[in-house]
Parts: structure tokens; C-alpha cells; sequence
């Protein structure tokens, strides 16, 4: 009976945990422009391919992130998006394709969120109008990546460059 009893626990505590990490809403870039238009908040599009290994280390570490995920989801909408998709890609009247190029190519709407600059992992910040705000390449970890979302998430963007905001943000964890 103890035994029982206390699989039981186990499994209860098992499924308690698992509920309580909460995990990233992604959508698709057409989903969060129209959630966008209705409820303004900045997009955070992942631009990613599946040959990346340091995509998937974010998509391990960073988005896996409890905190993370859910400042992502109550502040954001969250969009991944794989450079290297085949689908058409429609917004508005306009229509966003795959390019070929060489043996690998890219999609066209991957070449606007990350201005022009392919390089992998890139974090695409644009808001509700559809203007990109930065392209921030490169693999950050859950606490680096945090540094960003309180930038977006309070709109400190549009009075105060990112570099001000890290130092300040940086040197008020420092001290707490």
C-alpha cells in the first residue's frame, strides 16, 4: 500500500512540474501580424534553419527557459520562422517566396526580418506596424535573451538605445 501511496505522489508531483513549465507559444508570422493588428505587441521571430546547431541550443536552452517562455507569451508574439521554408509565405497583398540560391536558398521573408543579413540564429524584433526593429544574430543564452525581452516588453525601445538599457539592466541585476 506505501508503495502505491507513494507512486502516486511521484506521478502527481511528475505532472505538477510538467504543467507548471510552461513552454513557448509559437505561431506563424501570418498569425502574429493578424494578432498583432487586433492586440498590438511586438513580434520576436526566431529565424532559424534545421541544419543550426546553435538554433537548436537556443530552442534547448533559451526558449526552453520557464521565465523565458512566459514573458514571451504574456509580453510577445512569438514566431518561428525557418529561413530556408519552402512555403509561400502571404501578407496583406503581398506574397513572400523561397529563393533559390546555390544548394541551400532562402525565403524572402527571412531576408526582410533579418535586414538583408542571413546568419543563424537571429532574433527579429518587429512591431505591430511590421517594421523591423532589430536583428539581433547570434546565440544568446536565457539570461542575455531576458535583457532583450524587458527591452520590447515595455516599449523602453522607442526613448532609450539597447545599449543604455543593457547597461543599465545589467548593472540593477548586479546589485539586487
Amino acid at each position: 500500500m506505501k508503495r502505491v501511496l507513494l507512486l502516486i505522489g511521484v506521478v502527481i508531483a511528475l505532472i505538477s512540474t510538467s504543467a507548471a513549465q510552461e513552454k513557448v507559444k509559437w505561431y506563424s508570422i501570418a498569425e502574429a501580424i493578424q494578432l498583432a493588428s487586433q492586440e498590438p505587441r511586438v513580434l520576436v521571430i526566431d529565424v532559424y534553419t534545421d541544419w543550426c546547431g546553435w538554433c537548436k541550443r537556443m530552442d534547448a536552452d533559451t526558449f526552453s527557459d520557464p521565465a523565458v517562455a512566459e514573458i514571451m507569451n504574456k509580453h510577445f508574439y512569438p514566431v518561428k520562422l525557418n529561413a530556408e521554408g519552402k512555403e509561400d509565405v502571404v501578407i496583406g497583398d503581398k506574397t513572400f517566396k523561397f529563393v533559390e540560391n546555390g544548394r541551400r536558398g532562402y525565403h524572402e521573408i527571412a531576408a526582410v526580418v533579418t535586414k538583408g543579413r542571413l546568419s543563424y540564429p537571429t532574433i527579429s524584433y518587429v512591431d505591430d506596424k511590421g517594421r523591423v526593429l532589430e536583428a539581433a544574430p547570434g546565440y544568446k543564452t536565457a539570461d542575455q535573451f531576458k535583457v532583450y525581452l524587458a527591452y520590447y516588453s515595455n516599449d523602453t525601445y522607442k526613448t532609450q538605445t539597447f545599449q543604455d538599457f543593457s547597461a543599465s539592466y545589467t548593472a540593477q541585476i548586479s546589485s539586487e
